[in-house]
């Protein structure tokens, strides 16, 4: 299973990013996914988590309201729209695939992509 994750970048607190995790060597639509994120000297964190059909997600509080996770299984590509960020959700952002989903929320797997650094400035 190869996840990459691209769409990381720098951007002003208040801006918006996209990111998209591409997933080969695997039957992508019947594995939940996950976004994660690690800052420097903190511990990986989950962002969002996605069923395998899409219909349930969950978020870190940190981030509702702001983030949107979706999945496009005919393209096996996963999303996390960013919008409103701040400073704090300076991270190297990961996927995850295959995963359980489960009680409302994600469990992350072996399968992760490389990361995708995203910084924001004040």
């Amino acid at each position: 299973v190869q996840l990459v994750e691209s769409g990381g970048g720098l951007v002003q607190a208040g801006g918006s990013l996209r990111l998209s995790c591409a997933v080969s060597g695997s039957t992508f639509s019947i594995n939940a996914m996950g976004w994660y994120r690690q800052a420097p000297g903190r511990q990986r964190e989950l962002v969002a988590g996605i069923s395998s059909v899409g219909g349930s997600t969950n978020y870190a509080d940190s981030v509702k309201g702001r983030f949107t996770i979706s999945r496009d299984n005919a393209k096996s590509t996963m999303y996390l729209q960013m919008n409103s960020l701040k400073p704090e959700d300076t991270a190297v952002y990961y996927c995850n695939q295959g995963g359980l989903y489960y009680g409302g929320t994600y469990y992350y797997s072996s399968n992760w992509g490389q990361g995708t650094q995203v910084t924001v400035s004040s």
